[in-house]
Parts: C-alpha cells; structure tokens; sequence
C-alpha cells in the first residue's frame, strides 16, 4: 500500500483498509526491535521534532523511534530556537524531510503546515 505524500492529521483521512495496514506495519515494526532485527528504511532523513511545550516521554519516544528508522532527530522548543519568528519557518524544510509538531494550538499549526506544505507531518496535541 503506497502512502507516500500523506498526513496523518486525523483517522478520518483513512480508509479502514490503510489504518489496519498501518497497524499490522507497527506491530510488524515492533516484532523486528524485539528480535534485534534492524529496521533502517530511513537512513539518511532527518525529522524535525517541533514542541510548543516540553514533553519529556513524548520528545524520548520520537527521537528513539527516528532512530530505530535510521533518521536523524532535531529537536526544537521555543526556548532554544526561533522556531516562533516568523522569518525562521520557511527555510527550515530545506533540513529535514518530516516534522512531528507537539502543540495544542491549531492556528499556529496552519501557519507552520501552510510553510511546510510538502513535508509529512503528524501533529500531536498536548492537551
């Protein structure tokens, strides 16, 4: 099943047959970590792993996730970036080839998507 180009901002954009695949991909995923199996298909990305608040378990699972994929991670919070100004949105695409953005603002999330229209993305709120 090619899913390449989606997001995945809500179950409603799939069908049933897409999420049971994505699942059976997770399970199949998680089956190959336990057994010492490397899974690297994305060796040589890099994500972007964008957070409006600090989350200490969320930010440790997508960074060990991107890394069981073989993806490099950059994390940036509002402390320790410009990622709110608005000069630094449109170059950051250029970096990485996904953006998982933790926030529990969806205006800001349109202004950040509408800048990163061709990167995948999944947003996660945090309320």
């Amino acid at each position: 099943m090619d899913l390449k180009g989606r997001d995945f901002l809500k179950l409603l954009d799939f069908t049933p047959e897409e999420i049971e695949y994505l699942l059976d991909l997770a399970a199949d995923l998680k089956d190959k970590k336990k057994k010492g199996i490397p899974v690297d298909t994305l060796r040589g990305k890099n994500v972007a792993l964008i957070f409006e608040k600090t989350s200490t378990r969320t930010r440790c699972a997508f960074e060990v996730a991107a890394h069981d994929l073989g993806m490099g991670t950059t994390y940036l919070d509002p402390t320790g970036s410009q990622i709110g100004k608005k000069e630094a949105l449109p170059i950051l695409p250029e970096y990485w080839q996904a953006c998982s953005r933790v926030s529990n603002i969806v205006a800001s999330d349109r202004i950040l998507w509408r800048n990163w229209q061709n990167i995948p993305r999944c947003p996660y709120g945090t309320d």
